[in-house]
């Protein structure tokens, strides 16, 4: 798969299918209309690509009160390839692209940078200016410069609509099984592990540590707490660990979000690498102790809980 920060990169390239969208999540619905983007670029003999934005256009209009990310750029090219996506085109979301009327978006975006052929978008779809532009106005526009539009339906669960804000409000909540169930997978954050201040090897639990919501526009995780986890990208098979992801208010109070991941019984030094950790249950919030001693029995108690998940899951 390739990956272009801006259309402009393969300007008058071959021609494309496109579907564009934050795609925050990647979840089911988000799969299915990637599916078909696909098949119908392979019967069309067209590049499959999808547009995609960053940052978020609500974390560019209203930083703060932009929803958080589900997954970081990272994981979201990653599913992009896991579905046989052959381009993506990031776009710098800003003032400029903001500005561009639905026809300005059409004929300067659509047509004389992508060469698109056919697009196919979700029902709620709006495009251009003060989101302007809708399904029914693409439609009149591919009439007049020669692409094709179709929509996909929305994905049911259990009667309700598959969307990335159902799935923040059951990661909010810690319902890792919905989250689950609407992602198709578990719910998992992926980047290079890094030095910390080495607190958890002189507890007796030495952790692998990632950065989480530092970004300039990223700055709240989808959900925070004590999870029973697995670590990816270390060994042929899932490892077993438990899990904090947050802002450690026991330890320091600068509110920067780290995911520290204690996996059993392993010590290899991993730093640098890039590692998946897949969050597969909420075993509790975030608490402030009053000392070292009460932090160390909490986490005790948490890698139990997290060892006895796993256990089970052996003799089911």
């Amino acid at each position: 798969m390739n990956v272009f920060r801006g259309p402009t990169q393969f300007s008058a390239g071959p021609a494309c299918a496109l579907s564009i969208g934050n795609f925050d999540g990647v979840h089911r619905g988000h799969r299915a209309l990637l599916k078909q983007l696909r098949e119908g670029a392979l019967e069309k003999g067209l590049v499959s690509c999808v547009m995609t934005f960053e940052p978020h256009p609500k974390e560019f209009f209203s930083p703060e009160q932009a929803p958080p990310r589900i997954l970081n750029l990272r994981d979201k090219l990653a599913a992009f390839a896991q579905m046989g996506i052959d381009r993506v085109v990031v776009e710098h979301f800003n003032s400029a692209f903001a500005r561009l009327t639905p026809e300005q978006f059409v004929l300067e975006i659509l047509v004389k940078q992508l060469n698109t052929k056919w697009i196919l978008i979700g029902d709620d779809f709006c495009y251009g200016a003060k989101r302007a532009g809708n399904f029914a106005s693409l439609k009149v526009a591919g009439e007049k410069y020669g692409f094709e539009v179709s929509s996909i339906h929305t994905v049911l669960e259990d009667g309700e609509r598959i969307s990335s804000s159902a799935l923040r409000e059951a990661l909010a909540a810690g319902d890792m099984e919905q989250a689950s169930k609407l992602l198709g997978r578990p719910y998992g954050i992926s980047g290079h592990v890094i030095h910390g201040q080495k607190l958890g090897r002189t507890l007796g639990f030495p952790t692998l540590n990632l950065a989480v919501a530092n970004h300039l526009h990223h700055r709240k995780p989808a959900t925070t707490g004590i999870f029973t986890a697995q670590v990816i990208g270390l060994g042929n098979k899932p490892l077993p660990a438990v899990a904090s992801l947050g802002v450690r208010p026991t330890v320091e109070d600068e509110g920067r979000v780290l995911l520290e991941t204690h996996i059993f019984d392993y010590d290899k030094d991993v730093y640098g690498k890039i590692i998946t950790v897949e969050l597969l249950e909420k075993i509790r919030d975030e608490a402030k102790y009053p000392d070292l001693d009460t932090l160390t029995q909490a986490i005790a108690a948490d890698a139990t809980h997290a060892r006895n998940y796993f256990q089970k899951k052996v003799y089911v």
